[in-house]
């Protein structure tokens, strides 16, 4: 038995606008992440829910910041990160790391991982990276980093985004 190829003319394709992008991408379910980093002199952090696991061998993790963060490139710098995976009660978290400026960890309970980034505590599992590379994704970067260390609590349900609010898993 062989397969047919089917040839797209790209030409004749036409990209969604953004609106319509973004609610059918709201109909998928993902889980929050803090990623953060330690420059030396204070901890930097931001929320992000594009986080993906991409090998296991090498371990590397990927996870997509808008070319508009101001914290990205900070972090970036830095070099060596924190996936912190958000537990269910930890909204105020993710709030407090979805914003820019001011200081995203007053009032936020953390301690250095073995990598020296931010580990935030609550959070139901946390990976350790490193930077590798980044690739252009139109107004987002993808970034690959090499995972170094890994942490989950048995206990516990993540805080999940789905159509613009923040829930919980009942399973």
């Amino acid at each position: 038995m062989s397969a047919e190829i089917t040839v797209v003319d790209e030409s004749t394709l036409s990209a969604p606008d953004a609106a319509t992008l973004k609610k059918v991408m709201s109909h998928f379910c993902t889980g929050v992440a803090v990623i953060t980093a330690h420059d030396g002199d204070r901890p930097l952090g931001f929320a992000c829910q594009s986080v993906v696991s991409v090998s296991l061998d090498p371990a590397y993790i990927s996870f997509c910041p808008a070319k508009t963060s101001t914290s990205w490139p900070l972090l970036r710098e830095a070099g060596k990160l924190c996936i912190n995976i958000l537990a269910h009660d930890q909204k105020d978290v993710c709030s407090n790391f979805a914003v820019s400026g001011g200081d995203k960890f007053a009032q936020i309970d953390w301690s250095p991982a073995d990598n020296g980034a931010p580990a935030l505590a609550g959070s139901l599992a946390r990976i350790e990276a490193t930077v590798e590379l980044e690739h252009d994704a139109g107004d987002h970067t993808i970034v690959l980093a090499r995972i170094s260390g890994l942490t989950a609590d048995a206990d516990g349900s993540p805080l999940l985004f789905f159509k613009g609010g923040y829930g919980g898993f009942a399973g």
